[in-house]
């Protein structure tokens, strides 16, 4: 026998919202969308047609001189290496010493626990200026060496605050089960806390990653060796640099004015596309990471 099925249509007013929802959507994606599809056209566009602004969302011509004169940088290769390296290491750091700190922090029995929350606090809001941390690193020696773009921005109180909150999300039974059975502190933080903790372990991890392969700022003020450059350094080079004079000679003697757009938007290209590679993977790790305190089970 054949059962009838009804299906409740959605009130008039629901469906009007939705479709309004919906096209608001849409006009959001196709705004955001639209920079980058501009930057990749442009990028491959000939830059004659650029100078003209004949380039919208399609490219004119094709044309890969801008991505040919960054590769063709003498340390081109070299700098992505050691912005990969920066991004591995940094990446690495900052979680592991933000899951060690973040631990203890989010136990009540921990008698210092409010005290030294307190003393990460105060570094969000104040800091002891660019001059004496160059001093601090050169007394430590680490001026024009790698860790001093790994090592600095491994702790933030900002990070320590994010993964507390996601530690003292996690059922309390689990870590006195775990107490109850003979474990310590680091097998219940190793076996149970960080497998519970991938949501906000990615979330971190993106931030920091991403903050570390765009960064320049920290290679400008403490690096002296090109051969140690990021990437970032060597795309600010050729952007702002010398490169851009009609009289200067050699790598980038074909260089016109016209030619300056491209090359911005291909440096653009050269740098987002790792992270939009990355970024699919970790995803659903992400959204969980963000929703970090907003509900309580």
């Amino acid at each position: 026998m054949k059962k009838n099925s009804y299906k409740i249509k959605a009130p008039i007013g629901d469906r009007v919202f939705l479709s309004v929802v919906y096209i608001i959507l849409a006009i959001v994606v196709l705004v955001m969308l639209y920079p980058f599809a501009y930057a990749v056209s442009v990028s491959i566009s000939d830059p004659a047609e650029v100078i003209a602004g004949k380039v919208t969302f399609y490219p004119k011509g094709f044309d890969l001189g801008s991505f040919k004169i960054m590769i063709n940088h003498p340390i081109f290769f070299t700098a992505y290496k050691n912005t990969i390296l920066y991004t591995v290491l940094g990446t690495f750091f900052t979680l592991f010493f933000t899951a060690l700190t973040a631990y203890p922090l989010s136990k009540d029995k921990f008698q210092m626990r409010s005290f030294i929350s307190k003393v990460y606090i105060i570094t969000m809001f104040f800091e002891g200026g660019m001059i004496p941390t160059y001093l601090a690193y050169k007394s430590l020696h680490m001026i024009d060496t790698i860790w001093v773009m790994v090592l600095p921005g491994a702790l933030s109180a900002w990070n320590i605050i994010l993964m507390r909150t996601f530690y003292r999300n996690i059922p309390e039974s689990l870590t006195e089960s775990a107490y109850i059975d003979g474990a310590t502190d680091l097998q219940i933080l190793v076996k149970i806390i960080l497998p519970l903790s991938k949501p906000i372990m990615a979330t971190i991890g993106l931030f920091t990653a991403v903050g570390i392969w765009n960064g320049y700022f920290n290679a400008l003020l403490y690096l002296n060796d090109t051969m140690k450059y990021p990437l970032q350094m060597i795309l600010r080079g050729i952007l702002v640099a010398a490169a851009f004079d009609p009289s200067e000679k050699g790598a980038y003697a074909e260089l016109t004015h016209s030619a300056t757009e491209s090359l911005k938007m291909a440096s653009i290209i050269i740098t987002t596309l790792p992270v939009m590679c990355i970024y699919p993977f970790i995803q659903k790790y992400f959204v969980k990471g963000t929703m970090v305190g907003s509900i309580k089970g």
